[in-house]
């Protein structure tokens, strides 16, 4: 097979039957918190979210990804202080310990033996012949006040170790499928491009593994004429050496010189991140080196 159809071959998305797969564990963890009535005083919002709800996973990483968000109760913060005067302080019984207690046993009653709720941030489900691996994530709703006078709203993440995460899914799927149509729906075949071979690279210990919402953040971090190229090795080249170009020497100082996640909300690289700017620079380097390109 020659590696232009190597290439073509790996953007493709999860196969018919991963898909089908996917949605039936999604509606199986939809069925199973309907079906808690604990839950039923609560106002929840169930969505997907990261790669299965973006469209960028790979048939290697099939696994799906819930937030249940209770919207109940809206933490906040101000970019600067004085942004928002708050109208009162919850009063209710959802907290972040109970909505996590009642989401375990609305989701052991449904997957017998296949719960495991000893991770700090999501739920875990064991896949089974019909199902994927599944992660469950308690949330609340989130909103961060602007200067400016605009909001970001987002989910608010209470880990069992006391730390707290906030996330901004919504931002992240707008701003993937607009990249998406900007490039003629090439971005998001090139994200899967780049997993696939980070997978690879992992499998044959090539290459450490990485994140794979990393690799989607280097794809999105890429011109869109990047994506504009004939081919995909011509494409994959352009990334590569985009990531290796663009990630030379320390963190930028201005703001504008910086790279986001995907979301845009954030800064892909800080020092509470998984990753630096090694990892994007070496994964590049790594690449080109492992397809012998020249």
């Amino acid at each position: 097979m020659s590696l232009e159809n190597q290439f073509a071959g790996w953007t493709g998305p999860s196969s018919d039957t991963e898909q089908e797969k996917q949605e039936r564990t999604e509606r199986m963890i939809r069925e199973a918190i309907a079906a808690h009535a604990p839950l039923n005083s609560c106002s929840l919002e169930i969505f997907a979210k990261g790669s299965y709800a973006n469209n960028t996973n790979v048939r290697s990483d099939s696994d799906v990804d819930v937030a249940v968000k209770c919207t109940d109760a809206l933490y906040w913060e101000e970019e600067k202080e004085g942004l928002h005067l708050p109208s009162g302080v919850y009063q209710g019984i959802w907290t972040p310990d109970k909505l996590r207690m009642e989401l375990v046993a609305a989701l052991k009653a449904t997957f017998k033996n296949q719960v495991d709720n000893t991770g700090t941030t999501a739920i875990k489900i064991h896949s089974g012949s019909a199902r994927v691996d599944a992660d469950v994530v308690p949330c609340f709703s989130f909103r961060r006040y602007m200067v400016g006078g605009t909001v970001r709203d987002g989910t608010k993440i209470f880990k069992t170790d006391g730390k707290r995460v906030v996330n901004y899914p919504a931002q992240q799927l707008e701003n993937g499928q607009a990249k998406n149509k900007r490039t003629g729906y090439a971005f998001k075949k090139g994200a899967r491009l780049l997993k696939r071979i980070e997978n690879a690279m992992a499998a044959e210990q090539a290459f450490k593994e990485l994140p794979s919402y990393f690799m989607e953040c280097l794809a999105y971090n890429c011109p869109d004429a990047v994506f504009t190229n004939l081919t995909w090795t011509d494409t994959l080249r352009a990334m590569l050496m985009h990531i290796w170009n663009g990630l030379q020497g320390d963190e930028p100082s201005e703001a504008s010189d910086r790279w986001v996640e995907v979301n845009e909300c954030f800064y892909l690289f800080h020092p509470a991140q998984k990753w630096t700017r090694e990892d994007g620079r070496e994964f590049a380097k790594a690449a080109w080196n492992w397809f012998r390109f020249n």
